[in-house]
């Protein structure tokens, strides 16, 4: 496998690679949690395609394969959450990548639970994860990211216990939806690239949000 993405990266026609991270925490204690919906998301994309996540590289459980002609490095930081760009930054120098070329999945109280969006650029939100990747691509805010929505806090419920709250049955199965659709859209942006695809899927998306943003989901 290694000695076939080697000698595919460099072939002439071989697309530009794409690095996926998935903000979380590692640790079973975390597993299962609102805040740990982007590691769901890098497992269940590789668990799709056949991606093996069975090394360790820059302080993140690491895998890599090709999706189609397309090659891809799948990362979950094990640095904490806090401090996710002291993997993400490394992974993308090691690389040589663009930022443009560098995903980072990660949740978000700002939509609702089970939506997501899928954007070329923005800033963290008070996101201390996205916070912690801008400040090691020395302030450089222009990389993709895809929002998972996870709801925002009942009442007057610590958003810091919130994001730390497994999810409930209802609140279950949109995430496990929504992880579904994260994988066919990231299929469709390696094929026709991040304008194109977040076009479509944010128009899909949004339809999606007017459905549930008045639904309960306990």
């Amino acid at each position: 496998m290694l000695h076939r993405l080697s000698r595919r990266c460099f072939c002439t026609f071989t697309p530009r690679p794409w690095l996926f991270v998935g903000l979380g925490n590692p640790g079973d204690k975390f597993k299962g949690t609102r805040h740990n919906v982007g590691f769901e998301m890098i497992d269940a994309f590789a668990e799709s395609q056949g991606i093996p996540m069975d090394t360790v590289h820059s302080k993140a459980i690491f895998g890599k394969g090709f999706v189609g002609e397309v090659p891809v490095f799948l990362a979950k930081p094990q640095t904490y959450m806090n401090l996710s760009g002291e993997s993400t930054g490394p992974l993308a120098a090691y690389y040589k990548l663009p930022l443009n070329q560098v995903l980072v999945f990660h949740d978000d109280m700002n939509l609702p639970c089970g939506v997501l969006r899928l954007h070329d650029k923005g800033g963290h939100g008070s996101h201390k994860g996205l916070k912690s990747v801008i400040y090691n691509f020395r302030g450089n805010r222009e990389f993709p990211r895809l929002r998972i929505g996870i709801g925002s806090p009942p009442g007057q419920m610590d958003p810091k216990a919130f994001l730390l709250q497994k999810f409930n049955v209802t609140a279950r199965q949109r995430i496990d939806e929504a992880l579904q659709e994260g994988i066919d859209a990231l299929k469709l942006l390696l094929s026709k690239g991040l304008t194109e695809s977040a076009k479509r899927f944010n128009k899909e998306q949004k339809y999606k949000h007017l459905r549930v943003q008045n639904l309960p989901v306990s």
